[in-house]
């Protein structure tokens, strides 16, 4: 018969619970409660109720609509302003409502996935992209037809219409 799980039997499991679902290591957890990494690994995989998951996921959610709602109102109002000052013609104060909406647009952008700002690398032009590409026809040329289709290929993927 296997062992009953020692986070669920412990009298202040509540509280692991929810540091647990919090994210909060378990190495800071394990001393708190005298409790091992290793139980609160296996409570975490087998055990941790899954109402209490999606309960962490909904406050996220509510938090991000929250932060996007406040977004939303400041462009509002920003832009709110650039109309009153570009009426006005105070031009300085314009410049200055429109650096304040692009930054607002950036950041709602942001809120909603839609900037994405990860480095991208054109493999193309490397190198070593360059030397595989002469070897592979290079390799090819006892098979000429072989080699002229692996080249029109070839030209296709650096010409952005591969598989077209």
């Amino acid at each position: 018969m296997p062992n009953a799980c020692s986070i669920c039997t412990h009298p202040e499991r509540a509280a692991i619970d929810s540091a647990l679902v919090a994210g909060e290591p378990n190495r800071r957890i394990a001393p708190r409660y005298g409790v091992t990494e290793t139980a609160l690994r296996r409570h975490a995989a087998n055990h941790l109720p899954a109402s209490l998951v999606q309960a962490q996921q909904a406050a996220e959610v509510v938090r991000a609509d929250s932060l996007l709602a406040q977004a939303l109102d400041l462009q509002a109002r920003a832009q709110g302003i650039l109309n009153k000052t570009e009426a006005d013609g105070n031009y300085r104060a314009a410049c200055s409502a429109i650096r304040e909406a692009r930054g607002l647009l950036e950041l709602q952008a942001r809120l909603l996935g839609e900037l994405d700002e990860r480095p991208q690398v054109n493999v193309l032009v490397l190198p070593e992209w360059q030397a595989i590409r002469g070897a592979l026809v290079a390799a090819l040329a006892p098979y000429p037809e072989a080699r002229q289709a692996v080249a029109g290929v070839l030209a296709e993927v650096e010409h952005g219409r591969a598989g077209a």
